[in-house]
């Protein structure tokens, strides 16, 4: 069993590798492999594969299997079974987005780095105890967007975010700006009518203005 730490750890590399981490939707397999090398060439490696269709498993296995560079992810984790049949797939992470102790207590025993959501500090402290540095916020907007993140950056120093819900490539600089932001989350970088019509250009085009997106934070 690998240990939290090193999980963690595991966790921070891949959150530091582009300003946001898409959240897809995969209505057909077949979409998986182009929109992932798309993505990728516009600079945009970690992609959250969602558990939302019956496509999600056999787009991380083709991901897995057949884009270089990708680090694919599996997204709306809601139990060990899910945890295991992805990691099976070829997930390199996991995100969910809540925390039950059934969840926590799979992930323990389970190989595969969790981005576990919370939405409030009580949440966060919790994780927090179980060794969990990095956490998703959820939903972003909705839960006190920017300015609730900012407001637990001092008394809660030790964690970093991924706020994801509602986030726009409009609003996603005021995020990146704050220090306990590791990246965002977003699914605006792969649209359903992008995927549908299999516009790859304009999916590549998306993933080239999202990772400037830390740079225009900086700004």
């Amino acid at each position: 069993m690998t240990s939290q730490e090193t999980k963690q750890h595991r966790i921070a590399e891949i959150l530091a590798l582009a300003p946001v981490v898409p959240v897809v939707i995969v209505d057909d397999a077949a979409h998986a492999v182009p929109m992932a090398k798309a993505l990728v060439t516009g600079g945009i490696r970690a992609i959250e594969v969602t558990l939302r269709t019956p496509a999600g498993l056999d787009a991380i296995r083709a991901i897995a299997a057949e884009v270089e560079g990708a680090v694919v992810g599996v997204g709306t984790v809601l139990d060990g079974t899910q945890l295991e049949a992805a990691r099976t797939a070829g997930a390199r992470f996991a995100v969910s987005p809540g925390a039950s102790p059934r969840l926590l207590d799979a992930a323990d025993d389970d190989e595969l780095p969790l981005l576990p959501g919370v939405a409030t500090a009580g949440e966060a402290m919790t994780l927090l105890e179980r060794g969990y540095s990095h956490l998703k916020f959820f939903p972003a907007v909705p839960a006190g967007g920017a300015r609730l993140l900012a407001a637990w950056a001092s008394p809660l120093p030790q964690i970093r975010f991924c706020p994801t819900g509602g986030i726009s490539l409009s609003n996603a600089p005021e995020f990146l700006a704050l220090p306990n932001v590791a990246c965002v989350g977003g699914s605006w970088l792969a649209p359903s009518d992008k995927l549908e019509a299999g516009d790859w250009s304009g999916i590549e085009r998306l993933a080239r203005e999202a990772a400037l997106l830390r740079r225009i934070a900086a700004g």
